[in-house]
């Protein structure tokens, strides 16, 4: 359980990364700013409580033990470079860089970045990409723990499966899959598209722990990872969050999957993120 001083330091980096989305989106006129808002609390409370990181990705005595994040979802990079920048992995003024040509700041996260260990954008292979490490760090008998972040909407891709079924044989309790269900995917609702079902029972079928939260609850989602972490088990986490939480007309409109707001629309969402 966090205590009220911690609720309210993440509260104020969940707050500014909602209005650095809307700011990086609106000024390259490309991104995704949907699933971006819907993973806010969970990358929040993810990189600044519960991740043991290396202080700002110098390779240092902690670099080889630090723990690994795998975005599956890359198209989300917005909240990742926000939650980069505030841990000083690079300044803040380059979040405005964000997709222009010759930028780190990628529209999907690449290696090149402080900061990001796996470059991702194919959906459905993050989660084999965070098997692979987890693997590797075993047989180096290494304590780090990977963290990999994934959309519901990419569960309909087979390999993801593979890895759930990889995961399990191997017997990876250094692995937790954080699943962003927010119920919308490009088209519009997972469950019309390719229906996920009962979630949770598929996931246990695989041989995996799984946890299941609101994905905007701050105590929610630490206490949850923190359980993952100490599990005998690979963990998954899932999150029920609101795609383009925060923002009222972006709220369950899939239209908001992957547009650039208008100036009229960045304006009406920056005045209510400021209230």
């Amino acid at each position: 359980m966090l205590k009220k001083n911690e609720i309210d330091a993440l509260e104020k980096f969940c707050a500014e990364s909602k209005r650095n989305i809307i700011e990086m989106v609106y000024t390259a006129q490309s991104g995704h700013i949907g699933g971006s808002l819907s993973s806010v609390e969970i990358m929040t409370v993810l990189f600044h409580k519960c991740m043991k990181l290396a202080p700002k990705w110098t390779k240092d005595k902690n670099f080889d033990t630090r723990d690994r994040f795998v975005l599956s979802k890359g198209h989300v990079s917005p909240i990742y470079y926000s939650n980069l920048a505030q841990l000083g992995y690079f300044p803040k003024e380059e979040l405005l860089t964000f997709r222009k040509f010759g930028s780190r700041l990628q529209g999907h996260p690449a290696v090149f970045c402080p900061g990001v260990d796996a470059t991702t954008g194919s959906l459905g292979q993050g989660l084999s990409i965070a098997c692979g490490m987890a693997s590797g760090l075993k047989l180096d008998s290494n304590p780090a723990l990977v963290f990999v972040l994934m959309g519901d909407g990419e569960l309909q891709e087979g390999s993801v499966w593979e890895g759930f079924m990889h995961a399990a044989c191997h017997k990876l309790d250094n692995l937790v899959a954080i699943i962003d269900r927010n119920n919308l995917q490009i088209d519009g609702c997972t469950e019309n598209i390719k229906a996920l079902g009962d979630l949770s029972a598929k996931i246990k079928s695989f041989g995996w722990n799984v946890i299941e939260i609101d994905g905007h609850d701050l105590n929610q989602i630490y206490d949850a990872i923190e359980l993952a972490k100490a599990a005998p088990l690979p963990t998954a986490i899932i999150a029920h969050t609101i795609k383009g939480k925060g923002v009222s007309f972006m709220e369950n409109n899939a239209g908001w999957h992957g547009k650039a707001p208008k100036k009229e629309e960045f304006e009406a969402a920056m005045k209510e993120l400021a209230e």
